[in-house]
């Protein structure tokens, strides 16, 4: 294998990873995967509230994406708001009703991180992120695209 298609191969892995532990989640709770997705976004990620975030970062179809807001609005575990500044833009809130979720979801962010970083002394864990972050800010030069987490 290439390194190239290796280090992708790699990051496919590392989101099945993440998937297959959400998926504990969501049967749980009665939630599809895009639905506890949605909710996973929103809890690890204040301030990125809106459908088009989650479309851009977590890289799912907008129509998927509504479709699934849609249906945890029904289920009480969402509240859509606009915004007070530019009526064009949505906000979206978790319930208290979610509260189960989201402690599940932390749980699950834990698991991830235990199964990722197993082996790693802390800092290879902090060289790890370091330069983490500094690929990302060169795919995000490179594309045009500043600011994306």
């Amino acid at each position: 294998m290439t390194q190239p298609t290796s280090f992708l191969v790699g990051i496919r892995q590392i989101f099945k990873l993440h998937e297959n532990l959400l998926k504990k989640v969501c049967e749980q709770h009665q939630l599809t995967l895009t639905e506890g997705t949605i909710i996973s976004f929103l809890y690890n990620n204040p301030g990125r509230d809106t459908a088009g975030d989650i479309v851009e970062l977590r890289m799912l179809s907008k129509g998927n994406v509504s479709q699934a807001v849609e249906s945890l609005i029904q289920k009480s575990l969402l509240r859509r708001s606009q915004d007070k500044y530019d009526r064009r833009k949505i906000h979206l809130t978790l319930l208290p009703k979610a509260a189960p979720i989201t402690s599940a979801v932390e749980a699950v962010g834990e698991e991830f991180q235990r199964e990722l970083f197993s082996g790693f002394s802390e800092q290879e864990r902090m060289i790890f992120l370091s330069l983490n972050r500094r690929m990302l800010e060169n795919a995000q030069n490179a594309t045009g695209k500043k600011g994306a987490e």
